[in-house]
C-alpha cells in the first residue's frame, strides 16, 4: 500500500506536468490541496487520467492556498474547478462560519456543482514519540497547527479538539500561522508541537515524517470513543462526518502507537462552476471512471473513490454534464443530488 501511494503520486505530478498545453483547446484550471495530501493525490490522479483519455482537454492543477477560498473563486468563475466538502459547502450556503462576513454566500453557492465526492481520510494529530504529549489532554498550553487559518481543516481540526480535550483554540492551545507546506517544514524542525492533518492512512506526509523520526498520533481510545457523546453526535448530524480509525502498525515502526486511534475522518470531493459547458463535463466524468478501471488495477487505493459514494446527498446538486453520465450508466441517484 505504501509502494504504491509513493507510486502514484509520482506518477500523478509527472503526468500532469507533462500534458502538452500547446495540442489542448479546452484549457481548465483545478486547484486543490498541497502535495502530499488525500485530495491532492485523488485530484492530479482525476486530471491525469482525464487528460491522457481526452485529446482536447487539459486540466490544470495548482496546489496552494486552501479550499474555502477556491470555492468562492470556482463560483466568481474565476477558477473551473477545486477541492469541496459537504460541511463547508453547507457553511457557505448558510453564511456561517468562515464565510459569514460574506454578504453574497448563499448567491455564490448556487454557483457550484459536484462532480463527485471522495473520502478525505482520517484526521491525524501527529507529535514526536519523545513529547511529553501522550493525550489530548496533554495540548493544553502547547503550539498546534490545526491547518491555514480560515481554511476548512483549520475549522475541522479545532472542532475536533474540542471534542476530544474540550480546549478551544487561542485559549487552551496556540494555534500555529501557516500554510501546509511551511507547517510541515516547521513540524520537521520542531518549532511547534502538533502537527495536524487528514489523509487515508497510510498517506504520504506522515510515512514521509516517519522515515527519519519516532513519531505518536494523538487521539483517543476505542472506548473513549463510544463514550464521547458530542463526536458521536456531530457524526450523526452531519452528512460526510464520520469515525476515524487510524490502524495501529498501519505506517510500520515509525509511529509508536500499540493501539488503534480514533478520531473524525471526512468527505470532500470536486466542484465545478455550474455554467461549466454540460458537455465537457459529461466528457470529463466519463473518462475519469473509465480510466479508474484501469488505474485501480497498479493503484489500489483509488478503490476508496466508488461511483455510490461519489453521489451521496452531502448537500451540493450534481453538474448536469456529471448527472447526465451517472443516468448514462444506470446509478441510483439520492433526489437532494440532482
Amino acid at each position: 500500500m505504501k509502494t504504491f501511494m509513493k507510486t502514484a503520486l509520482a506518477g500523478a505530478i509527472a503526468m500532469t506536468l507533462a500534458s502538452p498545453l500547446a495540442a489542448k483547446d479546452i484549457k481548465l484550471k483545478m486547484a486543490t490541496n498541497a502535495p502530499g495530501t488525500s485530495p491532492y493525490l485523488a485530484m492530479t490522479t482525476m486530471a491525469t487520467i482525464v487528460n491522457q483519455a481526452l485529446p482536447d482537454v487539459n486540466i490544470q492543477v495548482d496546489a496552494t492556498g486552501a479550499a474555502t477560498k477556491h470555492m468562492i473563486e470556482v463560483a466568481q468563475g474565476k477558477l473551473d474547478m477545486s477541492m469541496t466538502a459537504p460541511i463547508i459547502y453547507k457553511f457557505l450556503k448558510n453564511g456561517s462560519v468562515m464565510y459569514k462576513k460574506l454578504p453574497n454566500a448563499a448567491e455564490l453557492a448556487e454557483n457550484l456543482r459536484l462532480l463527485y465526492w471522495f473520502p478525505l481520510g482520517q484526521f491525524h494529530y501527529v507529535v514526536y514519540a519523545d513529547s511529553d504529549i501522550k493525550t489530548p489532554a496533554d495540548i493544553k498550553g502547547k503550539k498546534v497547527f490545526l491547518g491555514p487559518p480560515g481554511g476548512g481543516a483549520y475549522n475541522a481540526s479545532a472542532r475536533i479538539m474540542k471534542f476530544m480535550a474540550g480546549y478551544e483554540a487561542g485559549k487552551d492551545y496556540e494555534p500555529v500561522n501557516a500554510s501546509w507546506a511551511s507547517a510541515l517544514q516547521g513540524f520537521q524542525d520542531r518549532q511547534f508541537d502538533v502537527y495536524t492533518a487528514a489523509g487515508i492512512a497510510p498517506f504520504p506526509q506522515l510515512e514521509q515524517l516517519s522515515l527519519t523520526s519516532k513519531l505518536r498520533i494523538i487521539g483517543l481510545t476505542k472506548d473513549e470513543f463510544n463514550a464521547n457523546e458530542g463526536m458521536r453526535a456531530y457524526i450523526n448530524e452531519h452528512v460526510g462526518e464520520e469515525i476515524g480509525i487510524i490502524k495501529a502498525g498501519i505506517y510500520g515502526d515509525g509511529v509508536v502507537n500499540k493501539e488503534d486511534t480514533y478520531t473524525l475522518a471526512g468527505l470532500v470531493g470536486i466542484t465545478a462552476r455550474a455554467d461549466l459547458d454540460e458537455d465537457t463535463v459529461y466528457r470529463i466524468t466519463k473518462a475519469y471512471w473509465e480510466g479508474a478501471k484501469e488505474a485501480m488495477k497498479t493503484q489500489p487505493w483509488l478503490n476508496s473513490i466508488t461511483l455510490e459514494g461519489g453521489v451521496i446527498d452531502g448537500g451540493m446538486k450534481l453538474h448536469p454534464g456529471a448527472l447526465r453520465y451517472y443516468d448514462e450508466i444506470g446509478l441510483e441517484i439520492p433526489a437532494g443530488s440532482r
